[in-house]
């Protein structure tokens, strides 16, 4: 893995800066994207460059394909290849799934712009590099993908969307690309904070017991980067058995 190059979208909180923490631990460069959190990214790039690699630091919002291709075209000439790419950056707003009038059209647009079409546009934007390097791609998706669940029905159906671009990306980037798809649970970042009842009920529900941190999801999508090498189209979920 040494000497190799990701770039994570989203990467500034949450999972998307445990990916980038637990890649920069085996020697991967990193381009750090984000949208509106650079203090934040400014701080994570200080954590991955103190591993002792490289980083470069992009802001994107991954919904627009000019900026998109900009991120990848800066990555290539800063670092000379790309290997790896992790789509994590995604939105979603909090409506109850019965309260159908409240699930406004922008909504609809917002989650779809980001986590569907921005997820493609990377993978796009990104591929003919990533073929050069028999390379990956690794989206986070959710549960909610699968279920129905979720923070409104809106994002459970981006994300089903986003697990279905998945699958046909596997197909048409094959064999050069393999392509898959990490599917967590509810996992503690600031999109639950404040949800400590929400967050305990989840957890008295599920086999083991408690919901996911980012650490649990970044080694997942770590052992598919740098193991997996016979898998792709695959979904895997990171939930503690909530949906056996």
């Amino acid at each position: 893995m040494k000497g190799k190059v990701a770039v994570i979208t989203g990467s500034a909180t949450g999972i998307g800066k445990a990916i980038a923490l637990r890649l920069a631990k085996e020697g991967v460069h990193i381009t750090i994207n984000y949208s509106k959190s650079e203090t934040e990214a400014l701080e994570t790039r200080k954590q991955i460059e103190a591993l002792g690699v490289k980083s470069l630091l992009f802001k994107a919002n991954v919904s627009d394909d000019f900026q998109v291709r900009q991120m990848i075209r800066e990555t290539v000439a800063t670092f000379g290849r790309l290997d790896i790419l992790v789509n994590n950056a995604g939105v979603t707003n909090f409506v109850n799934h019965a309260d159908l009038e409240e699930l406004k059209e922008e909504y609809w647009n917002q989650v779809m712009d980001v986590n569907v079409k921005g997820l493609f546009f990377c993978c796009r934007a990104a591929a003919s590099e990533l073929k050069k390097q028999n390379g990956c791609i690794v989206n986070i998706t959710s549960v909610a993908g699968l279920t129905g669940l979720g923070s409104s029905i809106a994002y459970a159906a981006s994300k089903a969307a986003a697990i279905s671009v998945t699958k046909s990306l596997a197909r048409v980037m094959a064999p050069e690309v393999r392509v898959n798809s990490v599917a967590p649970g509810i996992v503690q970042t600031r999109w639950v904070e404040g949800q400590q009842d929400h967050i305990t009920r989840l957890a008295e529900g599920t086999p083991l017991g408690r919901i996911a941190t980012p650490e649990d999801v970044a080694e997942t999508a770590y052992s598919i980067i740098a193991h997996s090498h016979f898998v792709t189209g695959e979904v895997i979920k990171v939930d503690g058995g909530m949906f056996i």
